[in-house]
């Protein structure tokens, strides 16, 4: 036995001891890296710089082909002192650590084990780097950090959404450090990224963010009322920056953005981030964008829109009248990906029933730059993994690296800036989806906006809420139609409610009592309190605090045996809670002490409370006036017959006095406080006749003024509907406008692509508006760039004055036109000009790219030829001439200027015939050249003779030939050779 006992003890010790070093050896944090065309350079700055013992574990997922063994391991090894280690199915992933993805599997990681899943491939293109990011998020929450390095494409940006989402921590690499600057450009544009900087300054933020981040920012006393009052003025700051209200949103949620903004800006206590928000109002802008961070995607949990859609076809659809319009509102639609989910299930199901209903989808936000991206409709290309082909293909057009919303769908769904809290709903709703917004909202706010809910939608209606949200106590009000992914169906028959909601927190300053607050630590003040609230609630009589009305504001002691809640709504005035027979005693003292007539008032009556039949005193007592909102504050005391005692006015108590009981009411006492109350009901019943006798008068002046304003609204109407036709005309005639942009506007885009001709449109900023695909070589530009400056962008010329031209044509207002070669070696013909508007406004310049590769390569072409040719003429002997289709000297060699002693300055560009002052002038010449060569095209050995002044008689004979031209204009090539002692 004890053998056994021993073995045991040892087993639970190797058990404990394993348990303690497994704890050791976690993370602090898990640090996915992705990366793709260029990481490899970014890796190994970043691991150069990072120390080995930061108690971080870093997983790299890279873009690998399966078919191909990676070798990145051995790499990264010669760069750290961490282990380095291909990942395995099921391992442990331990602190201070590299783990590298394999090339033939996607990695996922759940509670910090390593899984490998079989690559998938969503039509040709794999989204590793944004799996292994969601699966991060979900696992780790804010404990992972997501870094996206250099790379083509998008893979990455939809895992740092859900990154932020779990209040995890998101970098990128700085683009112009980057090789390729997709993947950390499309991460940097969502807005979401903390820090953007070159590889080899992210460890230390990284490390630095950790060490704010591992210990509570507000240390530990944020629920503490001083704290609470710090929270207030972040809210108010950031109402009266940006007018949001965070003030109801659920404390938990608010409390961990807060400080994980302390932590990236190293703060380590709330009231120097209060002081930081002061001191920098643009984080203002960044906190509240961050407290709204709503991560969407379309069609996110897919099994939901499956349950959607049956219902849409199975109810809501057949129940209407055909050709009407379905609407719906996204509350919270974020970037908009909700919407156009919506929108596109709709256009399904109507093609489904062959019905021609109009969509209306509504989708709200209170994030102006989110509606920006939604209203823009453009996507990344990994939504891909998210959409069907079919639905790819027909909804979506593919442009660059990006997806283009069809024109279909964008027409169905309206953004506009709302805040659901405060702004009135749309109305008359066949649908309503709000997902992933009450959760970050109070119970208190979840409350109000379940009603607003119902008044919003048709009898009927669908409610699509997300998975971790519910309609509370409401199922009055709605029936559930699947409780997994909580869609509801609002009931027939419950009529709605005009939804009020009040979300104007009280931002208040902080008060000397709070600042009392913060001494009360001292051991002495607690136990002082202890002993005062001690003694009340043993020694002081139940008691109520009222107003003038009588209003309970403060409840002491046990009060039910007094006052009861009565039916119907509840109200906390005492004359309705007060038991029958203290309420007709009450009534008259509480009116004598309002009124002044004595100091205090007070009645013993006989009355049945939970206890039974006894006689209770009540006293009326003024206890001071109320500051906040004026009128007197009064204390009712309720007294058993075995607590009463006589009032002592006469000054102090004698000592060791034992105070006189109350003496038991009799006849006169009764009679007396019988003749008081029908006194004071007379003089109530008195001056209730009048009150009544005057509403009766102001009533019948409303009912004038009323006919008046009816009069008024039915004249109102006429012009209301005589407006609504104008305006019906004016929509008319915009929408025929908008057509004629639409065609104009697809007119301008098909010839600019027919044109092929490369072109950038800037404005007076120098901000990219619009571009043509040529253009691409020239600058990388892509669609997303759109809005960016030119100075942040890659211009691929060897021409370092190009900015310097655009400056130039928007100053002086004059086109430039020079070539230009870029890196490559091609040439184009650059023309800048001004944009000019149709009211002559300068708005802008417009670059083109006109290639003349092909005019320069001829150039080229006909260079060499000319100096090839010159070349062979200048080895020939015998004198050569080289005429144009004029007779015009076009050039010369050496023998021809030494045997004719003609200067060579003096040739080119002359007429053959006025060489040497005419000497040329030959008649038989003349022959050959205008009347036997013409002809022939070819003449030798023709005989010219003449006499040369300074030379002598010559006989000269001349091979002459035309040589034919596809270019330009022919020449004509004369070869002399003297005759002149030879026999003709």
């Amino acid at each position: 036995m004890t053998a056994v006992t021993g073995e045991m003890g040892e087993k639970r010790s190797m058990e404990h001891d394993e348990h303690r070093k497994e704890e050791a050896n976690k993370p602090l944090a898990i640090v996915g890296i992705g990366a793709s065309a260029g990481g490899l350079e970014a890796f190994e700055q970043f691991f150069r710089s990072m120390p080995p013992d930061t108690g971080f574990a870093f997983v790299l997922i890279t873009h690998m082909d399966p078919a191909q063994r990676g070798h990145l391991p051995e790499i990264l090894q010669r760069f750290t002192r961490m282990p380095v280690r291909e990942t395995a199915d099921g391992m442990k992933i331990e602190a201070d650590t590299v783990y590298v993805k394999p090339a033939r599997a996607d990695l996922t990681i759940f509670h910090g084990t390593i899984g490998h899943l079989e690559p998938v491939r969503a039509r040709g293109l794999r989204m590793p780097i944004d799996s292994f990011f969601q699966h991060l998020a979900e696992d780790q929450g804010g404990r992972a950090v997501g870094v996206v390095f250099s790379g083509t494409g998008s893979d990455g940006t939809l895992g740092i959404r859900a990154i932020k989402e779990h209040m995890g921590m998101v970098m990128a690499e700085d683009p112009s450090s980057a090789r390729f600057s997709g993947m950390p450009g499309s991460a940097i544009a969502t807005g979401l990224v903390d820090y953007i900087a070159p590889p080899g300054e992210l460890p230390d933020l990284l490390i630095q963010y950790m060490k704010f981040s591992t210990t509570d920012p507000a240390g530990g006393v944020l629920t503490t009322p001083w704290v609470e009052a710090d929270l207030k003025r972040i809210f108010s700051l950031i109402r009266l920056r940006t007018g949001q209200d965070f003030s109801r949103y659920k404390r938990n949620t608010v409390r961990r953005r807060i400080e994980r903004r302390m932590a990236l800006h190293h703060i380590p206590g709330i009231g120097g981030y209060i002081t930081f928000l002061h001191e920098n109002p643009q984080e203002i802008d960044v906190l509240a964008h961050d407290l709204l961070i709503g991560v969407t995607r379309f069609f996110r949990d897919p099994g939901a829109w499956v349950v959607l859609k049956e219902e849409i076809l199975k109810d809501l659809l057949p129940a209407r009248e055909p050709g009407g319009t379905i609407r719906a509102w996204i509350v919270g639609c974020s970037t908009g990906e909700e919407a156009y989910s919506l929108a596109i299930l709709l256009r399904e199901c109507l093609d489904v029933l062959e019905r021609t209903d109009t969509i209306q989808v509504f989708a709200t936000d209170v994030d102006t730059r989110a509606i920006g991206v939604a209203r823009r409709g453009t996507y990344p290309a990994n939504i891909v993994a998210d959409l069907s082909p079919g639905r790819l293909k027909r909804f979506f057009v593919k442009k660059d690296n990006t997806y283009l919303v069809s024109k279909e769908i964008r027409e169905c769904v309206i953004f506009a800036t709302q805040n659901v809290l405060s702004d009135p709903p749309f109305t008359r709703l066949d649908i309503l989806s709000c997902r992933n917004l009450l959760i970050y909202l109070s119970a208190e706010l979840q409350k109000q906006v379940i009603p607003l809910f119902q008044y919003a939608l048709n009898p009927g209606g669908l409610l699509f809420l997300g998975t971790a949200e519910s309609i509370g106590g409401f199922d009055a009000r709605f029936k559930t139609i699947d409780s997994r992914w909580k869609i509801f169906q609002r009931r027939e028959g419950t009529p709605p409610q005009a939804p009020w909601l009040d979300t104007l927190a009280v931002i208040a300053q902080p008060t000397v009592a709070e600042g009392k607050g913060r001494e009360f630590a001292r051991e002495e003040a607690i136990v002082t309190a202890l002993a005062q609230e001690w003694l009340l609630t043993q020694y002081a009589p139940p008691a109520v605090i009222v107003n003038d009305g009588g209003d309970i504001l403060y409840f002491h002691g046990r009060t039910g045996r007094y006052l009861e809640p009565g039916p119907g709504r509840a109200t906390l005035n005492i004359h309705t809670m007060a038991r029958p027979a203290i309420r007709d005693a009450l009534t008259p003292i509480l009116q004598a002490a309002t009124w002044g007539e004595e100091s205090f008032a007070r009645a013993a009556v006989p009355a049945r409370v939970s206890a039974g039949e006894r006689q209770v005193l009540l006293t009326v007592r003024p206890v001071g006036r109320w500051a906040m909102r004026g009128g007197m504050l009064y204390i009712v005391i309720f007294q058993d017959e075995e607590e009463v005692y006589q009032e002592h006015t006469g000054g102090e108590m004698e000592e060791g006095a034992v105070p006189a009981p109350v003496p038991e009411a009799d006849p006169t006492h009764t009679i007396a406080r019988v003749r008081f109350q029908l006194q004071h009901s007379l003089e109530d019943m008195q001056a209730s006749q009048e009150e009544l006798r005057s509403m009766n008068e102001e009533l019948q002046s409303a009912n004038e003024e009323l006919k008046r304003t009816n009069e008024e609204l039915t004249g109102s109407r006429e012009e209301l509907q005589s407006l609504n036709e104008e305006l019906l005309a004016v929509n008319a005639e915009h929408q025929r406008k908008i057509s004629e942009l639409s065609e104009r506007n697809d007119d301008m885009r098909n010839f600019l692509q027919v044109t092929n001709i490369a072109m950038l449109f800037l404005d007076n900023d120098l901000r990219v508006r619009r571009f043509t695909a040529p253009l691409q070589p020239i600058v990388n530009l892509q669609a997303g760039d759109v809005g960016r400056p030119i100075t942040d962008l890659a211009v691929n010329l060897r021409y370092a004055e190009f900015l310097g031209d655009i400056r130039g044509v928007l100053r002086t207002l004059q086109m430039r036109k020079r070539p230009v070669q870029t890196r490559g070696g091609k040439w184009f013909e650059m023309r800048i000009l001004p944009y000019r508007t149709i009211e002559n406004r300068i708005e802008g310049v417009v670059v083109t790219f006109v290639d003349i590769n092909r005019r320069k390569e001829l150039e080229s072409s006909i260079e060499r030829a000319r100096v090839y040719a010159e070349e062979i003429m200048a080895v020939v002997c015998e004198p050569l001439l080289v005429l144009d289709g004029e007779l015009r000297v076009i050039s010369a060699n050496r023998p021809f200027y030494a045997a004719f002693q003609v200067p060579p300055g003096e040739a080119g560009g002359k007429s053959i015939y006025a060489l040497k002052d005419g000497q040329w002038d030959i008649p038989r010449l003349r022959i050959l050249l205008e009347e036997i060569l013409p002809g022939e095209g070819e003449v030798e050995g023709f005989l010219v003779e003449h006499d040369l002044p300074g030379i002598g008689h010559r006989v000269m004979r001349i091979n002459a030939r035309i040589v034919r031209s596809e270019v330009g204009s022919d020449r004509i090539l004369l070869a002399i050779e003297d005759a002149t002692g030879s026999p003709l």
